[in-house]
């Protein structure tokens, strides 16, 4: 009897719980009923302790989902990958075409179990001195973990939401009023304060590295370098008092005290902590760009590549491979030195199917568009305009190669279009394009390898070609093959792929962030860290160059002339192209090109490819406006530099300001 007492206590207990939480839902938790019973026991002991500490970081979003069943908008709702394939897997394609409302974010709503994480941590923190079991080691780890997993669910909501409601370290128990969860949002900068503040905290503890065993998890690396994103992201024109700032945000106040949420004051300063949360990353001395020696198949170097050892020339290194192989899976992704911090990822295997044709096993709708096809350089590091002037680039209908080319064990097809000869490495890592040669080696069935794959309307991977749904076709004429090694094989006898990384962020990113935030200051400032570093910080194009040039030299390419590095609009030009291309389908060009505060004008601009109705020798060959009702229907509205918050959120939270154009 006493037990049926006690069970009907608990339930009564149990929806009184849920009825104070209906009132906020940003801090429920499933299954918190559960949790708080289960409490006597997490923090007794260290290995409950960390069972539930990794249980928490395992409810952080899936970065490597940017391909489809996104967590945010991914890779299909920029300017450099358009597909036709259904909105309802492709949530960046919902989120351009005007398909999420506060009322359905189409499954990317993360701000309510960001702070489910948040919740989590802080009990992690206000009772881990509990465990009677636990030496003075074990919470040092725990400290370290707990602050980047915090810092980490805020900088998700900065990123896809903008300002956040800080908690700080209340924990929000079942007994709580009401009144107590409503309150109002932060500012941004405050908002990046203290996500600031929680990684250097955090990096007081981690580790320096860590064992393949425990590959994914978190360094002090990681957390200095998602400090520099996150400097860099603040620092940048949207969101440093510019005019572009006043342009998104001049009406975006907070209610409850008129402050906008935006600073309206522009602070060069944020740039200096940019470039010094770079600088001091670079300074471990623990990353460096990822090479792969030169071999016999390794092309010559243009005359204007340095011939220098690496990082100072590409003298020593198959710059094809240096690219290539971090994605494919061609080498160990694990062991790779210039992944500050990454994840194997069943996400990105899975997605390389989206690429390869029908008959080869594939969707065929991971379509590239012209603009990213135009943005990569000639093989001596011209652009396409420049190259033109001299002759050296043709996209006449008649304009075809002669002979195959091997290099770098890529097969270059003969008679291809002339767009396509002698570009940089990363075009032929990255690029399907029409006779394009699709190797396939893991099958053993002739039928599947060692394909010539064509997209004209008359071609084996043509609109019409394939006999699953009618949305299974690259509206542009290219798909994307990063991520795809030669071996991969997704038909035919033994097909098989390799294991895939995704890098959440890499030493390339650190060294073009440098550069970026070193163009922007006229002056020097002293920039000082909690960890004790002290910075001073100018516009050093010595610094810049050595910086910037890694990237191009792995690539193959020259490095900055000194006429681009003596004019800061030309070197953020550079900058600009620099990082659309070397980070193509790793999530980063949809943020990039908010807080450079140019998505309207990008994003404005028609989206082209080749002709996929005509034939191949009908007029394929021709640049054209795609033409599909899902690019006719896209949206440019300045309210998409941020995800709007759920309405049910505004509803239970009074004070709870909503972004900026969403109602």
């Amino acid at each position: 009897m006493k037990n049926k007492i006690n069970q009907i206590l608990l339930k009564s207990l149990f929806f009184v719980f849920i009825g104070l939480l209906s009132s906020c839902d940003f801090l429920s938790v499933d299954e918190y009923f559960d949790d708080t019973l289960k409490f006597d026991t997490v923090f007794t002991k260290k290995r409950y302790l960390e069972s539930y500490l990794w249980g928490t970081a395992g409810q952080l979003p899936d970065e490597s989902k940017i391909f489809g069943h996104e967590y945010a908008p991914g890779i299909t709702a920029g300017d450099d990958i358009f597909t036709v394939m259904t909105s309802d897997i492709f949530k960046g394609m919902a989120f351009t075409l005007g398909q999420v409302t506060p009322d359905d974010l189409k499954g990317m709503d993360m701000w309510s179990s960001m702070y489910k994480i948040i919740r989590k941590v802080n009990l992690i923190l206000a009772r881990m001195d509990e465990c009677e079991d636990m030496t003075t080691l074990d919470r040092r780890s725990f400290l370290g973990y707990a602050h980047f997993l915090r810092g980490y669910a805020y900088y998700h909501i900065l990123m896809c939401y903008g300002p956040a409601i800080l908690v700080g370290d209340k924990v929000y128990e079942s007994n709580e009023e009401p009144e107590a969860y409503d309150t109002y949002r932060s500012t941004f900068d405050e908002t990046v304060e203290y996500i600031c503040s929680e990684l250097e905290t955090a990096a007081e503890y981690l580790p320096v590295k860590v064992s393949i065993a425990q590959f994914d998890r978190p360094t002090k690396g990681a957390a200095y370098s998602i400090i520099a994103r996150v400097r860099l992201h603040a620092a940048s024109q949207l969101f440093n008092g510019t005019d572009i700032t006043r342009f998104y945000f001049g009406n975006w106040k907070r209610k409850t005290d008129n402050i906008p949420y935006i600073n309206e004051v522009y602070s060069e300063y944020k740039w200096a902590l940019a470039a010094g949360a770079c600088k001091r990353v670079m300074d471990m001395g623990t990353y460096e760009l990822f090479t792969v020696a030169k071999d016999a198949n390794t092309p010559q170097l243009p005359e204007n590549v340095p011939t220098a050892n690496f990082p100072y020339g590409a003298g020593n290194i198959d710059p094809l491979k240096s690219y290539s192989y971090m994605f494919t899976g061609d080498e160990p992704f694990k062991n790779n030195i210039e992944v500050i911090w990454g994840r194997i990822s069943g996400e990105v295997a899975n997605y390389t199917q989206q690429s390869f044709p029908q008959y080869m096993g594939g969707y065929n709708g991971m379509g590239v568009t012209q603009k990213m096809i135009d943005a990569y350089r000639m093989s001596d590091g011209k652009t396409i305009q420049e190259a033109t002037a001299t002759g050296e680039y043709k996209e006449g209908p008649n304009d075809f190669t002669s002979g195959p080319r091997d290099f770098s064990d890529y097969h270059l097809n003969g008679s291809i279009w002339q767009m396509y000869e002698n570009r940089e490495m990363r075009f032929y890592a990255c690029i399907g394009f029409s006779g394009c040669y699709w190797p396939a080696l893991s099958t053993t069935e002739g039928g599947f390898k060692q394909q010539t794959v064509e997209y004209s309307i008359d071609g084996n991977a043509g609109k019409y070609a394939g006999t699953i749904g009618d949305t299974n076709y690259t509206p542009t004429g290219y798909v994307l093959k990063k991520y795809i090694s030669s071996y991969d094989a997704w038909k035919g006898q033994n097909n098989e792929r390799y294991e895939k990384g995704f890098p959440i962020i890499r030493y390339a990113e650190i060294l073009l962030s440098y550069a970026e935030a070193l163009n922007q200051l006229t002056t020097t400032h002293t920039v000082t860290f909690p960890s004790g570093e002290v910075y001073e910080l100018s516009r050093n194009t010595e610094e810049m160059a050595n910086a910037f040039n890694q990237v191009r030299y792995r690539a193959g390419l020259p490095g900055l002339t000194q006429e681009q590095l003596s004019s800061p609009t030309e070197m953020f030009e550079q900058i600009k192209r620099e990082r659309m291309v070397e980070f193509l389908a790793e999530g980063r060009r949809f943020y990039d090109v908010r807080r450079w505060g140019i998505y309207e004008e990008v994003e404005s601009e028609p989206i082209m490819g080749l002709n996929i109705a005509a034939n191949k020798n009908g007029g394929f060959y021709q640049r054209t406006v795609v033409d599909n009702k899902e690019y006719r229907n896209r949206v440019v509205d300045r309210k998409l530099v941020f995800l709007p918050l759920s309405k049910s959120e505004i509803r239970k939270v009074p004070l709870l300001d909503q972004n900026p154009g969403w109602y």
